[in-house]
């Protein structure tokens, strides 16, 4: 937990050092302190004072430490409200623990803050609490095991956490997304004992009337790959393939809680990718709700699948404006850029700067694919309009390119954060090993940014 101070005792003081200079609240001789440096003052940045609170809360804490202070003056000063909410929301992450199965005991902690006089830092804090709530959130989600994540546990623990906050809600189940031609989304979902849903969240914090940005996240709770079986070593992570779902629903959420001028819609389409007798299988020619057709190349390129109905769903149904798709999609996103930073596809330059923006305060990394002409002859059938994986290489430009042809001349962003929503190892110092939460803070600031636009566009 992250207060500004109010005079309670704190055991510790955390001094964070810039440029030599200790940042630090005058404290009795008792208080045992901590220094981190941030370097120089020059290449100071949010992401930096993010990583540094981090490592100093978890360092403390494995020395027993229940409570801290810190002058943050000069981050204030040097920052403004974007570095001293880079301070709490590294201190709150590194405190996360996903839900286990077995005793735990965990200690608390509280990091006491001073020197924010230069901000508003009530307001600060409130609104990091809230996008750090919503990391964690989908942080839990991405956590637990397929047997208590199945896609109609996941729509009502969505659903409760959105309407609680606010927004409305509706699940889509069975006859009423088949009524709607979503073939392509019922391929992959029927395949498994437990049903698909489509989960839709609707906040409305802009103008009325004013169409809202979409944010679309693949939420496969399981992926087996179908009869395209990935290997055992494979699967073992394969929990987190609803991380792009879980993502737009901690942003969501953050939306809500902060009361953001922005309309925005969030479409989640949750299925098991299993096998079964009636599985769809390689070869197959299937239909979607654009009524473009598409030859299965693969039953594991399952997630542009379910994607592809939920686009056209945002932008025919919801009526979005533009578009925003979030997934852990290719391995070869992953084999190309590692944990470090996510795949971007954008069809509007734009809102693709929108997104860098955003991102820039997030402290989240991502970059850019191309989408020449070209590279349409990936996903090229002699049978369908569409091939669902690729005919040469390129597999995650395949990918993109693909659920491209459902954006249209929407605007879109297509992020792919396979190599990033799960950390096997330890990452950056606010990511514990698991479920990393990837996206959310992203998201939220690209919504944030997108509603100011609106409104200054009035």
């Amino acid at each position: 937990m992250v207060k500004l101070w109010e005079q309670e005792a704190a055991a510790w003081r955390l001094e964070l050092d810039l440029d030599g200079e200790a940042l630090a609240l005058r404290m009795g001789d008792e208080a045992r302190q901590m220094r981190v440096s941030l370097g120089s003052a020059g290449a100071l940045t949010p992401e930096l004072v993010r990583r540094a609170a981090a490592k100093a809360v978890q360092s403390m804490c494995r020395l027993g430490a229940e409570s801290a202070a810190a002058d943050v003056s000069l981050v204030a000063e040097k920052l403004g409200e974007a570095g001293v909410a880079a301070l709490a929301q590294g201190a709150e992450l590194a405190r996360y623990q996903p839900k286990m199965w077995k005793e735990k005991k965990e200690r608390p902690f509280t990091l006491y803050l001073t020197g924010t006089e230069a901000v508003d830092g009530a307001r600060v804090l409130a609104e990091s609490a809230a996008v750090t709530a919503g990391v964690c959130f989908a942080r839990d989600l991405v956590n637990l095991p397929a047997n208590k994540l199945t896609p109609e546990m996941m729509a009502q623990q969505v659903t409760q956490a959105a309407q609680e906050a606010g927004m409305e809600t509706q699940v889509l189940c069975g006859e009423e997304t088949r009524a709607l031609g979503m073939e392509a989304y019922h391929a992959v979902g029927d395949s498994a004992g437990h049903p698909p849903r489509l989960i839709v969240l609707r906040y409305r914090g802009g103008a009325a009337g004013q169409a809202p940005l979409a944010l679309v996240g693949k939420a496969v709770c399981f992926d087996t790959g179908g009869y395209s079986l990935k290997t055992a070593q494979g699967m073992r992570t394969m929990k987190c393939d609803m991380a792009g779902g879980a993502a737009v629903a901690g942003a969501m959420l953050a939306l809500a809680k902060n009361h953001v001028p922005v309309n925005v819609t969030a479409v989640i389409p949750a299925v098991e990718n299993r096998i079964s007798p009636d599985s769809f299988l390689p070869g197959d020619v299937i239909g979607s709700m654009a009524g473009k057709s598409i030859e299965i190349g693969s039953t594991d390129a399952e997630g542009r699948l379910i994607l592809a109905d939920a686009i056209t769903y945002a932008i025919t149904k919801e009526g979005a404006a533009k578009v925003v798709d979030i997934a852990t999609l290719t391995g070869a996103i992953a084999r190309m850029l590692g944990g470090v930073a996510a795949g971007v596809m954008a069809n509007d330059d734009g809102f693709y700067d929108q997104l860098q923006a955003a991102a820039g305060r997030s402290g989240e990394k991502f970059w850019r694919m191309p989408n020449y002409p070209e590279y349409k002859k990936l996903i090229e059938s002699p049978l369908a309009d569409l091939y669902n994986s690729s005919n040469d290489g390129c597999g995650a430009i395949a990918a993109g390119m693909f659920l491209s042809a459902f954006a249209g001349d929407t605007p879109w962003l297509h992020l792919d954060i396979a190599g990033t929503a799960w950390n096997s190892a330890h990452g950056l110092e606010y990511q514990g090993k698991g479920a990393t939460g990837m996206g959310v803070t992203t998201l939220y600031e690209l919504c944030r940014t997108c509603g100011a636009a609106e409104r200054s566009a009035q």
